[in-house]
């Protein structure tokens, strides 16, 4: 019994444990939207988007979230106005974009001289976040969950169908580009526990678990959370066993739940056609 509970004798741990939980609800809303959208590619293009900011905010000494969250933001909106303006599919588009300015990114922190390890930009560093990226997290995950919880039912007619929701009243302009300042908002709490390169993780794999396991949107974002929840508790409890890095691991049995969720799911629609 001792040894099971072992993991949460250290505080590294602990905040590990209570950095997933935090990040588990904003991550898991936002995802059902970016999957019922066909937004995972811009989640992707905003979290490596991020790095030039970053590391300018680095150089001009202020704090990296705000640089992190107005490259996301201008990668958003440069995305948006090319893709407007040009031949050029919006998938496309992010995919310029964002490789560039990740490039960018990288090109200036190979340039200055800093005791900011490039591994934790890009990797995260859960086991050593303290109380002010705790808070950091919270206060941002909190104002994310509260919008996305209020205004869920305009977001998802969003998502399903601009025009109607344009016909109805809405002011998708404004739906649009909040669901942008969320993604953004929500890779800059996700920074320092998972980095740049696994945030995505976080930002598809539970709304397309979910979206494999239920036809209804309101189920969808339970299952979604929950399924987080359980998977970020479950890899950071495994990782200190197997002497791996928490974050990976998270990703690695959001990664196995899908599959299963996968097979269940060709499953019953086979079943179903049976009979």
């Amino acid at each position: 019994m001792d040894t099971l509970a072992q993991p949460f004798q250290f505080a590294f741990m602990n905040n590990a444990f209570f950095m997933m939980a935090i990040l588990s609800v904003p991550t898991s809303l936002l995802s059902c939207y970016l999957v019922l959208k066909g937004w995972s590619l811009m989640g992707d293009a905003i979290s490596h988007a991020v790095l030039p900011g970053v590391v300018l905010a680095y150089l001009i000494n202020i704090p990296l979230i705000i640089g992190a969250f107005c490259a996301g933001m201008i990668c958003a909106l440069l995305t948006g106005f090319l893709s407007e303006n040009s031949r050029v599919k919006q998938d496309t588009v992010m995919g310029i974009v964002f490789s560039g300015m990740f490039g960018f990114g990288i090109v200036l922190y190979t340039k200055i001289t800093t005791d900011v390890h490039l591994d934790h930009i890009l990797f995260g560093n859960m086991l050593g976040v303290g109380a002010e990226q705790l808070w950091t997290a919270g206060l941002i995950a909190a104002f994310v969950a509260v919008i996305m919880i209020a205004k869920r039912r305009d977001f998802m007619l969003h998502s399903f169908d601009p025009v109607q929701a344009q016909a109805v009243g809405l002011r998708v302009g404004w739906l649009h580009y909040g669901m942008l300042a969320m993604i953004s908002l929500t890779i800059v709490a996700t920074l320092s526990a998972v980095g740049i390169i696994l945030s995505i993780g976080l930002l598809i794999a539970p709304g397309a678990i979910a979206y494999l396991l239920t036809k209804r949107f309101e189920q969808m974002l339970i299952i979604a959370v929950l399924t987080t929840l359980v998977s970020s508790f479950l890899g950071v409890y495994l990782s200190f066993y197997i002497d791996s890095a928490p974050a990976p691991t998270v990703i690695l049995i959001l990664t196995v739940v899908f599959i299963v969720a996968f097979i269940r799911a060709n499953m019953a629609a086979r079943t179903a056609s049976i009979s």
